[in-house]
């Protein structure tokens, strides 16, 4: 059994999760495509793994889009994406929350469908190790 420790971006909220993933997705819906305002999410999955929050609890909140299973939950001050338990029985983790290594690659890529038109040979795209000049 594996450890991981979260936060998000502004430090308020910090978190662990004891246990570990099942699966890792990274999913082109319209949803997570406009609550990500990227490509697509990046979430892992579990279905054992307990989450502990470590400070910062109360600045949690989320998002629940009508007649849908699609949730968000986030820090209320910077929003910043953090772990769901929405679903019962199944542990929700934006893997870019996650502050320790994952070892895990994805999974799959799911909801292909729906994938952005920019989304394509983006190993073509020119790489800077930081901001371009």
């Amino acid at each position: 059994m594996t450890d991981h420790f979260g936060s998000c971006l502004c430090g308020s909220v910090r978190f662990e999760v004891k246990g570990d993933f099942d699966s890792f997705y990274l999913c082109h819906c319209q949803h997570c495509q406009k609550d990500t305002g990227s490509a697509h999410g990046a979430n892992l999955f579990s279905q054992s793994a307990k989450l502990v929050w470590l400070s910062g609890e109360a600045a949690v909140t989320s998002f629940t889009l009508a007649n849908t299973r699609h949730n968000k939950s986030f820090c209320k001050l910077c929003g910043s994406a953090l772990p769901s338990t929405h679903i019962p029985g199944l542990l929700v983790v934006p893997a870019g929350c996650l502050d320790t290594e994952i070892s895990m690659a994805p999974t799959a890529h799911i909801f292909s469908s729906s994938k952005a038109v920019w989304d394509e040979a983006l190993e073509e795209v020119l790489e800077f190790e930081g901001l371009p000049d």
